[in-house]
């Protein structure tokens, strides 16, 4: 999630895309720098079958070429999340006897297992370990919510992106701030954030707040400013008509003032030095048309937990 800054050049596209999503008040996918409106669900694809050697199906090696072990958190809705029942959308998490995870990062997951022959399941891990697995090879791959950075690119081989974010900050309806459009007006504020993404690391661009320390998981921030635990968080743009459908009292803060890089692309990861796998990947990720990113999307904003 957490990403590298965006050029100068782009910004105007982006702050228009932000303006949309105010005046809409709907959710809206950008994908290849296009804005969509979130539809009907998607038309599922065929799980693909486990390779026979140690090279999956595609003549790609990765892990043992058969099962494609899927790093995440299972807790970042509409990204990634966990379930108990099996679907048509969920692959089983290997490390949670009896549960599934579901979420656009899964559904992204299986067409990538799909493509290499092989069989996904996910490892439910911290956010903040996921980097860790993957180079003491816990996991495969990860399909995390998970943006390319400075530094995780040393530890990592990123893909392209295969959807875009942006930061919004949200409040509740009674609020001293609630009419706040500047960074300046928010002075004195209690801004929390989910720890290690750039959730966190934003709120370092506002002057005069109190900085709280992070949460673990989306759900625990959203859970503090329901208790009153802090002021202000910051929240996923694509995800925050669900969220205000859910809880009608919070209001995403309409603001003129906005973060600097924080567009955050969502980006599969391997291990470095997996050029092969890499290319492969971005292959996969490629054949996935704005049409299904958009439909995998909407649906899974439906499918979301509250």
């Amino acid at each position: 999630m957490i990403h590298e800054t965006v050029p100068a050049s782009v910004q105007p596209v982006m702050r228009s895309r932000r303006e949309f999503l105010k005046l809409s008040g709907m959710a809206a996918l950008s994908i290849g720098g296009m804005v969509f409106l979130t539809g009907c669900g998607p038309a599922p694809r065929d799980a693909g079958g486990p390779a026979d050697g140690g090279a999956s199906a595609s003549g790609i090696q990765i892990g043992d070429g058969k099962t494609l072990r899927v790093g995440m958190e299972a807790a970042y809705a509409p990204y990634n999340w966990q379930v108990s029942e099996e679907s048509e959308f969920t692959i089983p998490i290997e490390n949670v006897p009896g549960a599934y995870a579901d979420g656009y990062d899964v559904q992204v997951a299986k067409i990538i297992a799909e493509g290499l022959g092989m069989e996904p399941v996910v490892v439910k891990l911290e956010f903040g370990s996921l980097i860790d697995a993957l180079d003491n090879g816990q996991v495969d791959i990860v399909c995390a919510g998970m943006s390319v950075t400075p530094e995780r690119a040393a530890a990592a081989a990123f893909s392209d992106s295969y959807v875009d974010d942006d930061i919004v900050m949200i409040c509740r309806a009674d609020s001293a701030y609630v009419s706040a459009t500047t960074f300046d007006e928010l002075a004195g504020a209690s801004i929390l954030g989910q720890a290690a993404t750039m959730y966190d690391d934003v709120i370092d661009q506002i002057g005069g707040v109190n900085h709280m320390t992070p949460a673990e998981t989306q759900p625990m921030v959203v859970e503090n400013l329901l208790n009153g635990t802090c002021d202000i968080i910051t929240y996923s743009e694509l995800s925050a008509p669900k969220l205000i459908g859910v809880y009608p009292d919070l209001v995403v803060l309409d603001m003129e003032d906005a973060f600097e890089g924080s567009i955050m692309p969502d980006n599969a990861a391997v291990a470095k030095g997996s050029d092969a796998v890499l290319d492969k990947v971005n292959e996969i990720i490629a054949s996935i048309d704005d049409e299904e990113r958009r439909d995998m999307w909407s649906a899974c904003m439906d499918r979301q937990p509250a």
